[in-house]
């Protein structure tokens, strides 16, 4: 099955990331590494909406692979790994990682999504 037997095209999977970016920077906007860490309803959204940034990423990959060739600073093999690592290993996730993630990668995909839409 690839990406087209869904009915998606690559602009509604790179809405898909985007929204899920933007919904997990929302959840934890203002809330310290600490809050974060005991927070387990915004831990599961967080990575809910990781585990979708990746799966639209793992679609394209696997659908439409000279899209994500022509994009190679959209860091598709690592959101890949991450949702692989989230929705397998669910018991063994590492919040600093995914902190690490939501302050530093997510802004910066939002930026490269945004830019890559809008060409």
């Amino acid at each position: 099955m690839n990406a087209d037997d869904h009915g998606l095209r690559i602009d509604d999977y790179l809405a898909h990331m985007l929204e899920g970016a933007q919904l997990v920077r929302k959840y934890v906007d203002g809330m310290s590494k600490e809050e974060f860490i005991q927070d387990r309803r915004t831990q599961q959204a967080v990575i809910l909406n990781l585990i979708v940034v990746g799966e639209a990423a793992t679609r394209l990959c696997g659908g439409h692979e000279e899209f994500v060739s022509k994009h190679p600073e959209i860091p598709w093999r690592q959101m890949r790994g991450m949702r692989n690592r989230m929705a397998h290993g669910y018991f063994d996730i590492n919040l600093d990682v995914v902190w690490e993630t939501i302050q530093v990668s997510l802004p910066e995909l939002e930026v490269r999504l945004l830019q890559l839409r809008g060409s």
